[in-house]
């Protein structure tokens, strides 16, 4: 049997290795609070920024109308400076090279009719005319032509004004689905997928979302503009109270870790005394 003297021998080891296991749970227990502390300040710096770009394009769809931005200024063109601003721009529409490009809005399943306007400067802007019903669509109502030479040159009357959001390109495709230019089968507006295949130069790298009711009166048909979603998730106070509950989470377990131990620290200290 073990005597006295061989219980108090085993008592400074098993204080020890209480005392290794105690510093290793603190080290931890600091390390999640820090890290999830500082994902919390994170996402409270991210919801500022979302603020601020929610508050800066709000602003831009509100302005008045402004010249869209010419050749020169196009690669300055980018989505935190310009996207959504509220642009005017007249030429003349090339209608022969309308593409459909798929859509869903509001209004159902169709399609985005995206069609090359020839501003006055001689460069070419693609403008999203507004929204078609897929019936729309029917074989062969909007071929693949390709432009030979500069189709700006044929144009002639009055040039028509409009007005509508400015947009950044969207290159590549949808979601999980790919442009097929060959096919003519367009998921997104990628500018310059389709000025590729339609042969046009001189292409403005954004389109321009039409508002409603501006195609001229001859227009070929009359699709339904200004369906442009504006929305941005902001997801990031639920987040920033989130890392901010498991820092604290954390940090309470600590204490309540710590405490029960001194507690059982104290009361082994009280029992040893009375027994000496």
């Amino acid at each position: 049997m073990m005597d006295r003297h061989d219980r108090e021998e085993g008592a400074p080891a098993t204080g020890r290795k209480g005392s290794i296991a105690k510093a290793v749970l603190a080290v931890l227990a600091l390390f999640l609070i820090v890290l999830f502390a500082g994902l919390g300040t994170w996402q409270v710096q991210r919801l500022g920024w979302k603020l601020a770009l929610i508050e800066r394009v709000n602003t831009r769809v509100h302005a008045k109308p402004v010249a869209a931005p010419l050749a020169p200024r196009w690669s300055q063109v980018s989505k935190e400076t310009d996207e959504y601003r509220h642009v005017s721009l007249a030429g003349h529409f090339l209608y022969e090279y309308s593409t459909p490009v798929q859509a869903v809005t509001e209004l159902g399943a169709g399609y985005w009719l995206v069609t090359p306007l020839c501003t006055l400067d001689g460069s070419i802007v693609l403008v999203n005319r507004g929204f078609i019903p897929a019936a729309d669509n029917r074989p062969g109502a909007y071929p693949a032509r390709r432009a030979s030479g500069n189709p700006c040159s044929s144009t002639s009357g009055p040039a028509h004004s409009l007005t509508g959001l400015l947009r950044i390109a969207e290159p590549g495709g949808g979601f999980l689905r790919e442009n097929d230019p060959a096919k003519n089968r367009w998921f997104s507006r990628d500018v310059a997928g389709i000025a590729a295949a339609r042969g046009l130069a001189k292409v403005a790298p954004f389109f321009v979302d039409a508002a409603r009711g501006q195609d001229p009166a001859g227009a070929p048909e009359r699709p339904v503009g200004g369906l442009t979603v504006i929305s941005f998730q902001n997801s990031h106070l639920v987040y920033a109270i989130t890392w901010y509950a498991l820092a604290l989470m954390v940090a309470g377990a600590w204490w309540f870790v710590a405490r029960s131990g001194t507690g059982k620290e104290n009361r082994k200290a009280r029992n040893d005394g009375s027994k000496a």
